[in-house]
């Protein structure tokens, strides 16, 4: 009896040495780190709130684009079309310039030959006032035969007919100057409408030029800077979640010291709280399956033998149709299928994480990260905090967020960053 009493004594003793002082520290720091904890938590839901704004601004302007492809097609052939009227116009003007010149020349003949014919008019008219005296009439009367009477009457109506052709040839160039002059003019207009219009095809070819561009910068630019919004927010949210893991980390180190020297002190004193610690512990300890066989790699398969439908490298993204890095690799699995854990670890995020939609990170330590994305909605297994053991289920596979089909998107990350998964498995 004296022997219980004793041991009673030192427990209570105990108590009221160590548990308060334990306490103590145990709420002090460990309130810290919640804290801090609670602060990473709202900065995450901040980014991903910015992250899913950025995508649907980046969604709206791609429907934009996308809804301007015929628009962009239109004004595309509308240059065509203009530029071919240019160029038709720039013919018909060397055309119209080739018979300007034709006409010019012709025009600058025609008042030469008008030019000499009239100097040959005025001769004879000067002749024929000089000589006035002497008519048609005194020349034939002058004959000597009727052989020299026949001759001399056909030399005078020769000579009327050449005068006669001389007016005719006169009147029939001075209505070609005419028309040749007008001629001219006419083409001249022509010359200048078609400038004209060639300047305002040009103009027009020039507006239509600039409004292509206008309109496949804006909507290139908002897409651009709605991913690179996208893309820090996604950066952002893997800096928090290394804090909120090494925070984590901290915090269990912190429980586990102070179980640690806690139980050690208790051990002293009564055998009894040893074995109810060590009862506690392996309550608490999680059980992974031995049932799932996945390979001998540095990770086990997280959906066993699966197709593997798209490795890891640069592709055309499914859904956004760029040349984009695919960080990780699909396996090809139908929805609902079990998703194990590759390695042992702590579940860093369990929720909707961007464009992987539902996601699990699983920190193994050394900064080494796996993630299983696009699970099926109430397809967790885990929560965020848990530790699990290689081969755990932790979720099922689905299709949420930017996915074409159901399937599992399965990244390794060195130091946060993405690299080929296939040297492990």
């Amino acid at each position: 009896m004296k022997k219980w009493i004793s041991v009673v004594a030192v427990i209570v003793v105990a108590f009221s040495i160590f548990q308060p002082t334990a306490g103590f520290a145990e709420k002090r720091t460990i309130n810290q780190i919640d804290k801090e904890l609670k602060q990473l938590q709202e900065q995450a839901k901040s980014a991903e709130w910015k992250q899913r704004q950025a995508e649907k601004k980046k969604q709206e302007a791609q429907h934009y684009v996308n809804k301007n492809v015929n628009y962009l097609k239109d004004i595309m052939a509308q240059i065509e079309t203009v530029g071919n009227e240019l160029a038709q116009i720039s013919a018909d003007i060397d055309q119209t310039e080739e018979d300007l010149r034709n006409t010019a020349v012709k025009l600058d003949q025609t008042e030469q030959r008008i030019e000499e014919r009239s100097k040959l008019l005025d001769s004879r008219v000067r002749l024929m006032y000089t000589d006035g005296a002497v008519s048609y009439l005194d020349v034939l009367l002058s004959s000597t035969s009727f052989a020299d009477f026949l001759n001399r009457a056909d030399s005078l109506e020769s000579i009327a007919q050449q005068d006669q052709t001389l007016l005719d040839e006169h009147k029939r160039d001075k209505a070609l100057v005419l028309e040749q002059k007008k001629a001219l003019e006419q083409q001249y207009e022509k010359a200048k409408t078609l400038y004209a219009k060639a300047e305002a095809n040009r103009q027009l070819l020039a507006e239509k030029e600039q409004e292509k561009q206008v309109l496949i910068a804006k909507y290139s630019d908002q897409v651009e800077e709605n991913d690179g919004i996208s893309e820090e927010q996604d950066r952002l949210l893997v800096q928090l979640a290394s804090k909120r893991s090494a925070l984590a980390k901290e915090k269990n180190k912190i429980k586990a010291e102070q179980i640690y020297t806690y139980q050690q002190k208790l051990k002293k004193q009564r055998e009894a709280a040893k074995k109810a610690a060590a009862s506690r512990n392996s309550s608490t300890s999680k059980a992974s399956s031995t049932s799932y066989v996945s390979g001998n790699g540095t990770f086990s398969l997280p959906v066993g033998n699966a197709r593997i439908s798209s490795n890891y490298g640069y592709r055309i993204h499914p859904i956004t149709g760029k040349k984009k890095l695919h960080s990780g690799i699909d396996f090809a699995v139908p929805q609902g299928t079990s998703v194990h854990a590759a390695e042992g670890g702590v579940v860093i995020v369990a929720e909707w994480w961007s464009g992987y939609g539902n996601c699990v990170i699983i920190d193994h330590g050394d900064n080494t990260w796996t993630l299983y994305g696009h699970l099926r909605n109430g397809g967790f297994k885990v929560s965020k905090g848990d530790t699990v053991k290689r081969g755990d289920v932790i979720a099922e596979s689905g299709s949420t967020g930017q996915s074409t089909g159901p399937h599992l998107h399965f990244e390794v990350r060195l130091n946060g960053d993405p690299v080929d998964p296939a040297p492990y498995l």
